[in-house]
C-alpha cells in the first residue's frame, strides 16, 4: 500500500497547477475511544468553526486562488469514509453546503481500531487527487495511539519528501468527561503525534483539551493552516 501510494504522489506532482492555492484534506478519528457524543460534537465542531467569520474570511481571501476541501472518518485499517467529497470553495454558500452535509451526517458501524497509519495513507492518497494544487495538507485528529495496520512512523518517512504537509490536531482526554472507551491520562499524545505522525513544511500539533474544546480547536488550527500566500508563492507553485 505505501509503495502504491509513493508512485502516485510522484506521478501527481508532474502536473500542471490549476488556480488551487491549498487542497485540505481533514481524516476524523471514530475509532472506539469515541463514543456516540464525542463523535456528535467532533461534527459539529467543524461545522461550526466552518461558520466562523474569520475562518471563512480565510477560505476566501484569496479571490484568484481557491482551497479545495475533503473530509473523510477513520477507524480500522479498511474503515474509511468520505463525508464530504473534494470540493473548491469559491463562495460563502459553498461553505454553507459543507456545514449542512456535516449537521446531517449519521454514525455508521465501524471497527474499534485505531488503523491511524492506514488513515494517513489513505488521507495522502486522496490528496494525490490534487495535484494541481500549490499546497497539499493533511490533517489528522485523533485521541489514542495506533494500534492496527501499518505503523503511522513508516507512512511518515514515505511521504516526508512528497510535497505534502501533515498536520494532527489531537484530543487529549484529561477533561472533566471522559468516556468508558477512551484512553485516560493520553496526555502524552501530542508528543507522539509530533514524533510519529506529522511532517512537512511548517507542520504542527493542534491540541483540544475534550471533545468540548474540538471547536476552538479547529478554528485555530484551520486558521493556522489557511495563513495566506502571497501572490508570488502562488506563482512559484504553480510551475
Amino acid at each position: 500500500m505505501i509503495k502504491a501510494l509513493a508512485l502516485a504522489l510522484t506521478l501527481a506532482g508532474s502536473a500542471n497547477a490549476a488556480p488551487c492555492r491549498q487542497a485540505l484534506a481533514l481524516g476524523l478519528d471514530v475509532s472506539g475511544s469515541v463514543d456516540a457524543h464525542e463523535y456528535r460534537l467532533q461534527l459539529d465542531g467543524i461545522a461550526s468553526a466552518l461558520s466562523n467569520p474569520s475562518v471563512r474570511d480565510a477560505f476566501l481571501s484569496t479571490q484568484s486562488a481557491f482551497v479545495s476541501v475533503l473530509i473523510y472518518e477513520w477507524s480500522g485499517p479498511v474503515d474509511q469514509r468520505i463525508l464530504v467529497p473534494w470540493t473548491d470553495i469559491t463562495r460563502s454558500a459553498t461553505l454553507d453546503e459543507i456545514i449542512d452535509r456535516l449537521v446531517a451526517t449519521s454514525r455508521r458501524d465501524a471497527s474499534p481500531g485505531t488503523a491511524l497509519g492506514a488513515a494517513m495513507a489513505q488521507g495522502v492518497q486522496h490528496l494525490s487527487q490534487r495535484s494541481e494544487c500549490s499546497k497539499r495538507t493533511l490533517d489528522i485528529s485523533g485521541d489514542g495511539k495506533s494500534n492496527l495496520g501499518p505503523r503511522p512512523r513508516d507512512v511518515k518517512n514515505h511521504i516526508s519528501d512528497m510535497g505534502v504537509t501533515v498536520n494532527a490536531l489531537v484530543v487529549t482526554l484529561n477533561s472533566p468527561r471522559v468516556s468508558a472507551g477512551s484512553q485516560a491520562g493520553n496526555d502524552d499524545l501530542p508528543t507522539y503525534f509530533k514524533a510519529e505522525v506529522i511532517t512537512g513544511a511548517d507542520a504542527f500539533v493542534e491540541t483540544a483539551t475534550g471533545y468540548a474544546d474540538y471547536e476552538a480547536a479547529m478554528i485555530r488550527k484551520l486558521l493556522r493552516e489557511l495563513a495566506g500566500q502571497s501572490v508570488a508563492q502562488l506563482a512559484e507553485g504553480q510551475r
